[in-house]
This record gives structure tokens, C-alpha cells and sequence, in this order.
């Protein structure tokens, strides 16, 4: 089934979705890698943005030989991908988000905003369990949470995927704008103490950029 047929029937994700996501993903990491990186050399190793392209690369080029129709299985391979692939901290909870994601999603063809919602927040547990990371903490979290609880209250009120992505893309970057006064308590940020302070999280950024391209995807559907 197409992507429009999909969407017509209230899907949002079949397997040419999730690879048409992907790409988007990569694109934007290959597009701001030198924002990314600049983001993080104020209060990182400098590598963010060279780490997400190196690995979003990397993931397209393993997609190309998965033939799968399964969106739970083309996440998995995404989630390992990066975490054999990128290095420093954003490899190993990018990875086990997308890995998690796909294994709640189990078997299907297609599924709906709801169940994608559901292996999302499977994706986000993962996260936090390996990073420990909170909301207010300065990290990827602080544009995960907020995108997802935009999700939920979009799809309660019966957004389209349309809708539903947008508000999360929109609570993703505000969420990547409330970590320039916060303090990093977690990470290689968190060396710097008060000096972290009046920065942008480079991985909240990069969150935002996920959330932005599956934004793009929906709504062309």
C-alpha cells in the first residue's frame, strides 16, 4: 500500500514510511552537521555533529541491502546500525531508542499514530534507562519528552499524522530551546558546571532534526 493510501486509512507508518524517515534524518544530519558540531564544541567534544552524519551514513548504506516490509524490523537495523557505528554518547541512546522502537513495534506492515506513540515511548525508556537523563538535565530528553507528550495530547484531540507530528516537531524545538539557560547535569556537558549555562544542547538539537523530518514525511503522505 502506498503512503497516501496509508494515510487515508489512518496509518502512518508502512515500511516505505519509515525508510523515506530515515533519509530525511540523514539529510538533515548530513545539512547540520557543522551546526551540530559547533553546538558541541561549546560544551562538548566538538563531535556531535560529525558522529550523527557518520552514522545516519552508515545507516543508509545498511537499509540499502534490508528488503524488509516490516517498519518494526527496519528500526532495529537503524538502532544497531548507530550503535556500532557512531561514537561518544549519542551512538549507544540514538541507537537504543531506534532498536527499542522497532522491537515494540513487533511484526505488522502498517500501524497507526497510536502505536507508533507507544514504540516511541518504548524508544525514550530505553534512553533514559542507559543515560539516566531527565527533563531539566540538558540533554536529548529535554526534546524527547516534551515532543512525545505533544503526541499524546494531538492524538487524544484527533489530529491527523499530519497534526500530530507538527506538534511534536513544535514541543521538540521548544523543549531544544529550554536547555540554553539550564545547566547540564548530565553528560560531558556536565564538567563544565555553570559555564554550561547559555548553550544549546547539541543532542536536544538533533532530536529536534528526527522530529522535523518525520514531520516532513506525514505530511506529504
Amino acid at each position: 500500500m502506498g503512503l497516501i493510501a496509508a494515510a487515508r486509512k489512518g496509518a502512518i507508518v508502512d515500511a516505505a514510511f519509515v525508510r523515506e524517515w530515515i533519509a530525511k534524518v540523514s539529510q538533515s544530519m548530513q545539512e547540520q552537521r557543522e551546526y551540530l558540531t559547533q553546538l558541541d564544541a561549546a560544551i562538548g567534544d566538538a563531535d556531535h555533529g560529525v558522529n550523527m552524519n557518520r552514522g545516519f551514513s552508515a545507516v543508509m548504506e545498511k537499509l540499502g541491502g534490508v528488503e524488509s516490509e516490516d517498519p518494526g524490523e527496519i528500526l532495529t537495523v537503524v538502532g544497531s546500525t548507530l550503535i556500532s557505528k557512531v561514537g561518544g554518547a549519542a551512538g549507544p541512546l540514538y541507537g537504543s531508542a531506534f532498536r527499542q522502537a522497532g522491537k515494540a513495534l513487533g511484526d505488522g506492515s502498517e500501524l497507526d499514530p497510536s502505536r507508533l506513540l507507544v514504540a516511541l515511548r518504548a524508544g525514550l525508556e530505553a534512553m533514559q534507562k542507559l543515560g539516566a537523563a531527565q527533563v531539566g538535565d540538558k540533554t536529548i530528553v529535554d526534546a524527547f519528552v516534551p515532543a512525545l507528550d505533544a503526541w499524546q495530547k494531538e492524538l487524544d484531540a484527533g489530529g491527523s499524522p499530519g497534526s500530530i507530528t507538527t506538534r511534536a516537531r513544535e514541543a521538540a524545538e521548544e523543549g531544544m530551546r529550554s536547555t540554553v539557560p539550564l545547566q547540564a547535569r548530565k553528560g560531558r556537558a556536565s564538567y563544565l558546571g555553570p559555564r554550561s549555562v547559555g548553550h544549546q544542547d547539541p543532542g536536544a538539537t538533533s532530536t529536534a532534526l528526527i522530529f522535523a523530518a518525520l514531520e516532513r514525511v506525514a505530511g506529504s503522505s
